[in-house]
């Protein structure tokens, strides 16, 4: 049982062997683009306690934000991370970023686009032109969305890294639209690169499950129209972003990330009622189809998540339980429509 938010922290900042292995097999620093959001601070911990943990002297972690909230930038100091304030739609502090011979690419932009949709053009399309000719010599991982897939059916197995984009809606297809960019930058420069596939991240504060299991507590109904999703551990997920630094290529290489399974969102909510003593509220049938991401490749070249399906349920199911703190950052998996 995970019982607060400093436990929690910890948990997502324990390095692996193999995350420890692999920042050991890579030279120079290591910047976080982006590192206010969701995974940033969290990645960036890890990062510098694998650095502190695996006794790899000199390798700086440093942690590039707006930083409005000076609370979270002292703690991720406190973590071992360098930061920088910069907004970097500013091309005056963009451009006076030092240079590291590894970028971690989080920026981004996706609810409020509707109504919003040239800001998010501008984060997801128009920016990752600035960063990837700034940093043209460093070795990248572009973080991306499995939202770039079409729908594919349930039983499939979900689309992996052969299947054609077919992204559905503006934010869908800027996300396309900072992969293109960044790959022809990459291909014009010879920089080396990933693009980070992921689909759905889970954390005990945000994510599909915790959603689910909120809405069972709260005896609220759970649609299951969108029927069946992916999910994977924050900390894997963080875990094997860095780990990429290792897979970067050119042209690209490109992997899905997400845990092994298809969950099934009416099942899930099952499970939750079991663990809560609540008895859930379905509505809806589930569609043939569901966005979903084959994360077959990145299991082959970086083994399995650690953090197993029923372990993130059984962690959230206390957690709701208690109380624990959330934040209101949902994630709209259940949008068949593109709109966010």
């Amino acid at each position: 049982m995970i019982q607060s938010v400093q436990q929690l922290e910890d948990l997502l900042s324990t390095p692996s062997e193999e995350l420890v292995r692999d920042l050991a097999a890579i030279d120079g620093d290591i910047m976080v683009l982006g590192a206010g959001g969701k995974m940033g601070p969290s990645l960036s911990r890890l990062a510098a306690r694998a650095v502190r943990e695996g006794g790899l002297g000199g390798k700086r972690i440093i942690a590039v934000s707006r930083f409005s909230s000076a609370e979270a930038r002292q703690e991720l100091e406190e973590g071992g991370v360098e930061t920088i304030a910069c907004d970097l739609l500013n091309d005056e502090e963009l451009t006076s970023l030092p240079q590291a011979a590894n970028v971690i690419y989080m920026a981004g932009n996706k609810f409020g686009t509707t109504g919003n949709e040239h800001f998010t053009w501008a984060m997801n399309t128009y920016l990752p032109g600035r960063v990837a000719n700034h940093f043209r010599q460093s070795r990248t991982v572009v973080f991306s969305s499995g939202n770039i897939y079409p729908f594919t059916p349930v039983g499939s197995g979900g689309a992996d890294e052969s299947v054609a984009p077919e992204p559905l809606g503006e934010y869908a297809q800027s996300c396309l639209g900072r992969e293109r960019i960044f790959e022809y930058h990459g291909r014009k420069n010879e920089t080396p690169m990933a693009m980070y596939r992921l689909n759905y991240a889970v954390d005990l504060r945000y994510g599909v499950l915790l959603e689910i299991a909120r809405a069972v507590h709260e005896g609220r109904p759970v649609d299951v129209t969108m029927g069946h999703a992916n999910v994977i551990w924050q900390g894997d997920a963080n875990a094997m972003a860095l780990r990429c630094l290792n897979l970067c290529s050119n042209p690209p290489t490109i992997v899905n990330i997400t845990g092994p399974e298809t969950v099934s969102i009416r099942w899930a909510a099952h499970v939750f009622g079991q663990r809560l003593g609540k008895e859930p509220q379905i509505i809806g049938t589930e569609s043939e189809t569901a966005l979903l991401n084959n994360a077959s490749r990145s299991h082959q070249l970086l083994g399995y998540p650690k953090v197993s399906l029923l372990q993130m349920i059984d962690w959230l199911s206390d957690w709701v339980q208690a109380g624990g703190a959330t934040w209101n950052k949902p994630t709209h998996f259940q949008q068949r429509k593109g709109k966010f």
